[in-house]
């Protein structure tokens, strides 16, 4: 579990987040690097992106993206693989449902398996031009 610390998130409020064996990974990766940050630049921790996120953009010919999209792209993947709006919710640390109802259009099959969960076995009783089912 990584903890986001109060006054480092939009809302200003602090929240546990469990990371996942990718994001331990990627931790992996730079550990060591700094006693206790894992997102240096020279040797110390990052205060800020601005300039450095804008530069590399402009590197990679990225336009109109902001930082706070990559937040916006997990919460839509996570969506996409399953993750309950929920547990979506718990995840990214929003407080109303409402906010992360903008996902729910990403997940359509969930109105599917709801429809599903009422269905009973029918079978044709007739083959003519008149079909009942039973």
């Amino acid at each position: 579990m990584s903890w986001l610390e109060a006054g480092t998130t939009k809302n200003g409020e602090g929240h546990g987040v469990p990371l996942n064996r990718d994001a331990i990974l990627a931790l992996r990766c730079v550990q060591g690097q700094h006693e206790r940050w894992c997102f240096t630049y020279r040797g110390k921790r990052m205060g800020a992106i601005g300039s450095a996120w804008k530069r590399s953009l402009k590197r990679a010919g990225i336009e109109k993206f902001r930082f706070h999209d990559l937040r916006h792209t997990w919460a839509s993947w996570h969506v996409m693989s399953g993750t309950s709006l929920q547990e979506l919710m718990e995840l990214g640390g929003w407080k109303s449902y409402e906010m992360v109802l903008r996902y729910a259009h990403l997940a359509p099959e969930h109105l599917s398996d709801a429809a599903a969960r009422i269905e009973r076995g029918m079978e044709v009783v007739s083959d003519n031009a008149t079909i009942s089912l039973r």
